[in-house]
């Protein structure tokens, strides 16, 4: 019956986890190009107390052994990288990506860091950069005389710069794209780190060698889905009662055998 209780007591833990993962989804329906977290779930080894196939005798063997678990444990949180919504914002820098890519954005250290937050503004030295301040990698500079802003499906810049009859080209904006993507470090503040999980990350133009392709005045939403998440969660919350249920049962036979033996 002790073993129960510790059964008992994984179980418990892991639905915990299981929970805080939900929450962080719910808490970031709301954030631009958000991936949820998928909690995946192993159970610990086995006690194995007669083996299966062992020999009854010089003829007949065992169809079945005797084998108890010692419960369960996270073996891992999956971020999903499903394609979000895409909200039309109608702002001349906000970008969406339809498909897969990412955004290379330079860290103050220097590192690279990768995001699907396609929200961009312009710096004092009319820099593209993010929420943050991280400058857009390759650099794009919007001159201060610039009337509009166009950003193609390949990331090709253009401007229309005031008292000229053609635009004029700004650069081209790249997306890259990972083997492993689940593999990315999450760094928060909708940043992304390469890992030796993920691979290396490989640059390419929207629309070419897989990668998806750029949508201007529009943002990707989160791919929260609040209805499948309120199910986890209801599920989850019944999978802790059981769990609860079962620790109350051990202990309470535990204290019949002290009352009576």
């Amino acid at each position: 019956m002790s073993s129960a209780l510790w059964i008992s007591k994984t179980g418990l833990t892991a639905q915990d986890t299981k929970m805080t993962a939900i929450a962080n989804n719910l808490a970031n329906v709301n954030t631009t190009g958000f991936k949820r977290d998928r909690v995946a779930f192993n159970d610990l080894f086995y006690q194995v107390q007669r083996q299966p196939g062992g020999q009854v005798d010089e003829v007949n063997d065992l169809p079945s052994g005797l084998q108890l678990g010692t419960g369960v444990r996270v073996a891992g949180t999956q971020k999903v990288f499903t394609t979000g919504n895409l909200v039309t914002t109608s702002q001349q820098l906000d970008l969406g990506i339809e498909g897969q890519g990412f955004f290379q954005v330079q860290q103050p250290n220097g590192d690279l860091a990768y995001t699907r937050d396609g929200q961009f503004y312009r710096n004092a030295d009319g820099e593209m950069v993010t929420a943050g301040g991280l400058p857009l990698v390759p650099g794009i500079t919007v001159p201060e005389e610039a009337l509009t802003v166009t950003i193609g499906s390949d990331g090709r810049v253009t401007a229309q710069m005031a008292g000229q009859a053609d635009a004029e080209e700004l650069g081209q904006i790249t997306l890259v794209n990972f083997i492993n993507p689940t593999g990315l470090e999450a760094r928060g503040d909708n940043l992304y780190a390469e890992t030796a999980a993920s691979g290396v990350p490989v640059e390419g133009i929207a629309g070419e060698q897989g990668l998806g392709t750029l949508r201007q005045g529009a943002l990707e939403s989160a791919n929260v889905n609040v209805v499948e998440e309120m199910v986890e969660m209801i599920s989850t919350q019944r999978a802790y009662e059981m769990n609860a249920k079962v620790l109350t049962a051990s202990d309470e036979m535990m204290q019949f055998l002290n009352q009576t033996v």
